[in-house]
């Protein structure tokens, strides 16, 4: 299991599209993958409990991914939600 505190740099913030983006990244892998803000922890596979989140430029989450493709999946969540 990897856990890891991420600051998201994506410029709109995670509004519709960006959600569904991440939500498409996340998909890819086998991996359980929960993003984590405040109180809530959301499957980051699934795009009703992303948009619960409300998250915005800026702000903190933590990432935490578990399974056998843990590394790649944290490596492209990461790459995502930081623009890098």
């Amino acid at each position: 299991m990897i856990k890891k505190p991420i600051t998201i740099q994506i410029s709109s913030g995670l509004e519709a599209r960006p959600i569904a983006m991440l939500v498409q990244v996340a998909s890819q892998f086998e991996s359980e993958i929960y993003v984590e803000s405040g109180k809530k922890k959301v499957n980051a596979k699934s795009i009703m409990g992303m948009m619960t989140l409300g998250l915005d430029t800026g702000e903190n989450v933590t990432i935490t991914v578990n399974g056998a493709d843990e590394t790649e999946a944290m490596s492209q969540i990461e790459g995502y939600l930081t623009n890098k």
